[in-house]
C-alpha cells in the first residue's frame, strides 16, 4: 500500500531561518480540525492548503511548497489507494476518510463560489474509529490534522 508521502513532490524554498533538518525526509503539514460532529465521531478541515484565498502561495514549517496540481494529484491517489487515518503518525487504523475535495480556482468557479473566498486547497473529512482518539479531538488534544510525507525536494 502507497503512503501519502509517496504521492507527492514539494518543491523547497529556502531561507536564512529555515527549519529544515537537512537529515530528515520525513515532512509535516499541520491544518486545524475546523469542524467536528459528536454523535458520529466526524472531524473535517482542510488537509494543506498551497495558496490561501488572498492568492498568496503558502510555504509551510518546512518552508516546502506544493503546487496546486502536485496537490490534486497526490489527493486522488490518496483517496484512491489509501484512505486510512492515523494517531500521530505512530499508527494506522484510527480513521477513515469519508470525505475529500480539493477546490482549484476551475472547481471553485463551476460551483459559483467567488475568487478570494476559499483558499486553494484540499478539504477533508474523516469518521474516527477509535475512541481515545475521538476523545482526545474533542478535548483539543489533537486540534488540526497533520500530513506526513516524504518528497524528493526540488531547489527553487
Amino acid at each position: 500500500m502507497k503512503k501519502f508521502s509517496d504521492l507527492i513532490e514539494k518543491s523547497l524554498m529556502i531561507s536564512e531561518n529555515s527549519l529544515i533538518d537537512n537529515n530528515s525526509k520525513q515532512l509535516k503539514g499541520r491544518f486545524q480540525i475546523t469542524k467536528s460532529n459528536d454523535d458520529k465521531m466526524l472531524a473535517f478541515g482542510w488537509a494543506n492548503i498551497s495558496i490561501r484565498a488572498n492568492g498568496e502561495m503558502i510555504e509551510d514549517y518546512q518552508q516546502d511548497i506544493v503546487e496546486p496540481e502536485e496537490l490534486e494529484n497526490a489527493a486522488y491517489k490518496f483517496v484512491e489507494l489509501y484512505r486510512e487515518g492515523g494517531e500521530m503518525h505512530e499508527r494506522g487504523g484510527s480513521a477513515v476518510l469519508v470525505e475529500s475535495m480539493v477546490f482549484t480556482k476551475e472547481k471553485m468557479k463551476v460551483l459559483g463560489l467567488p475568487e478570494g473566498v476559499l483558499p486553494v486547497g484540499w478539504w477533508i473529512g474523516f469518521k474516527v474509529l477509535d475512541k481515545d482518539v475521538w476523545e482526545k479531538v474533542k478535548n483539543g488534544k489533537y486540534l488540526m490534522f497533520s500530513i506526513e510525507g516524504e518528497a524528493e525536494r526540488i531547489e527553487l
